[in-house]
This record gives C-alpha cells, sequence and structure tokens, in this order.
C-alpha cells in the first residue's frame, strides 16, 4: 500500500503515527494535531477533522478516542485523524471564529494559499488532507454557547452520485436527523465539489463533552467505518432517520438580550412566538419567529446576544 503522508510525516502500510504538523497562517504558526494510521490491507482512505470549530468539545474528545485506538493490524485502508484544525480557537476558548482573523474557518472552504489566517488553514487542510479522500467526515457539536440535538448534514452539489453517496453516509452514521444543506464555504460542501463523498455529523454542545454525545459520535464513525468495509464487524443495522430538506437560521438583527421560549428539538409551526431579542429594559426590539414548520435543531442559550449572532436553526 502507497505510504500515508501529511507534510512533516508519514507511514508505510501497517504503521501508525502521531505528531504536531506546523502550519503558517498569514505568518503566524498553528499546531495541527495529526494521527496517520495505514491498514495493512487494502481498502479507502478515510480523511475525519474535528475543532473547525475551536469549542466543540464533544467533537474534539470523539476524533481524540478515534485517533488514539485505531491500530493498522484491525484496519483496512487508511485513515488520517486530525482532531484539532483550529487550535488558535480552541486555545483561546473562541466562540464560532478564528481569533488570528476574526472569520468563521466553516465558510471559508476550500481556503486561500495567500488569504487571511483562517483561509490559509482552510487552504492546508483541504490541499493536503481533505483532497487524499475517498470519503470525508467532520465532527462537529454545539458551540459553548449552543446547545442541539444530535444530526448529520450532507451537502447538495449538484453531482448527483456523490449526493446521493453522501447522504448515505449521513444515514449510516446512525443519528436520527439527516440535513440536507447548500451552505458554501463549509468543509463537507468543499469536500463534495470536489467529488468527494463527506458529512457533518453535530453532537454536544455548551462547553461539555457528556460520554453520550461523544459517543453518538464515536459509535456513528464505528458504524460508518464498518459500512465502508474499513473494520470487521458486521454490517451496521438499519436505524430510522429522517431527512430535512431545508435547515433555516435566525440571526439577531441588534445587540442586546436573548429570551426564548422554545427548547432544542421542540416542534415549531411557522409563523410560531419562539422568543425575543430585548435591550436593557425589557423593550422588544426583534421578535424572533419559526420561519417555517419543523423542530429545533440548534439555539444560542446565551443572555448575551450581538448583532448577526445565529439564535436558532429549524430543520424542515
Amino acid at each position: 500500500m502507497n505510504t500515508l503522508r501529511i507534510i512533516d510525516f508519514h507511514v508505510g502500510s501497517g504503521g501508525k503515527i502521531a505528531g504536531i504538523q506546523k502550519v503558517n497562517a498569514a505568518g503566524q504558526q498553528v499546531d495541527v494535531p495529526v494521527f496517520l494510521i495505514n491498514g495493512k490491507v487494502s481498502g479507502p482512505t478515510l480523511v475525519v477533522t474535528a475543532g473547525i470549530h475551536g469549542a466543540e468539545y464533544a467533537s474534539i474528545e470523539a476524533a481524540l478516542l478515534l485517533g488514539r485506538s485505531l491500530k493498522p493490524d484491525e484496519l483496512r485502508g487508511r485513515i488520517i485523524v486530525i482532531p484539532i484544525v483550529n487550535m488558535p480557537a480552541f486555545q483561546a476558548r473562541s466562540i464560532y471564529v478564528c481569533p488570528l482573523d476574526g472569520k468563521n474557518l466553516n465558510r471559508v472552504f476550500p481556503g486561500k494559499p495567500d488569504g487571511t489566517a483562517s483561509e490559509q488553514i482552510a487552504d492546508w487542510l483541504f490541499q493536503n488532507a481533505i483532497k487524499q479522500a475517498d470519503y470525508y467526515v467532520d465532527l462537529h457539536g454545539g458551540d459553548l454557547v449552543e446547545a442541539l440535538i444530535p444530526f448529520t448534514i450532507y451537502h447538495a452539489s449538484g453531482n448527483e452520485a456523490v449526493d446521493q453517496r453522501s447522504k448515505q453516509l449521513a444515514k449510516v452514521f446512525g443519528i436520527p436527523y439527516v440535513v440536507r444543506s447548500e451552505t458554501e464555504g463549509s468543509t463537507y460542501s468543499a469536500a463534495a465539489r470536489a467529488g468527494i463523498p463527506s458529512m457533518l455529523a453535530e453532537a454536544g454542545g455548551q462547553g461539555l463533552w457528556p460520554p453520550d454525545a461523544v459517543g453518538a459520535l464515536t459509535t456513528g464513525m464505528n458504524r460508518l467505518m464498518r459500512y465502508l468495509g474499513m473494520l470487521d464487524g458486521p454490517a451496521p443495522e438499519p436505524l430510522p432517520t429522517q431527512t430535512l430538506d431545508k435547515f433555516v437560521w435566525l440571526r439577531s438583527e441588534h445587540d442586546g438580550f436573548y429570551y426564548l421560549d422554545v427548547q432544542v428539538g421542540d416542534s415549531v409551526n411557522e409563523g410560531q412566538q419562539l422568543g425575543r431579542v430585548t435591550d436593557f429594559e425589557g423593550e422588544i426590539l426583534q421578535n424572533v419567529v419559526a420561519p417555517v414548520t419543523g423542530r429545533v435543531l440548534f439555539l444560542v442559550s446565551s443572555l448575551a446576544i450581538n448583532k448577526g449572532d445565529p439564535l436558532l436553526a429549524v430543520g424542515a
């Protein structure tokens, strides 16, 4: 089998290596931890990332456990695990954005080699890791101020064969809600547009990494790798999933105070009053109204809210 390589690290068939890759981000050096596991037997190349958002801890812990536990003699194929892509955000406990440039890393893919720090990190990841993949999985969760119910997402790229394969990966993962998304600039959308079946999985949030949230992601990865024939074990048993064709976000139009009348997972009807943004005297600045009938997949749990911040998202 060919050598598996990420810049400074490489490993032959039947080997495993872990290390810190130094990545240039607009003149600043960023440490990116990497696991390379090269199975003794031929099979697909799978790339798994987490920590695109640095405070989504359940997903980071799940990726760390995956990278630490996988053994080359149990693996058919090759796997690259990068558990913390956005190390500056992880170290700063930064919500949403990379503190080096204030940009959301998951909106700038496939990146730019001569761009800002986030764009250069995205370019490095896309060119050196994602483009090697036969399949790609990006692990996420709610950020420090976000609660959510677990769901998976695949990108509607317009390439029917890739999109159907991506959707199947998302369903096999075993989380009940599968969301079809057309959001550009994300890891999985850039991968899908490059012809790589890909998906994103979400579990956990609010700065916590409870066992059930971490387990939803590690179990999903085990199911997916068995489905791809990369691990021994029976084919994953089918689990019921519901595909949501719309993923509608609401954002704050003001700086203020955020009060919500629904909980994550609640079913809502189009036009339903969900909450409000007020000023410090309690005067309503913005009524939060359900844009569609569906289910609240995630919501911001912070009292403080800034203009442009997400409030919640409804899957329909």
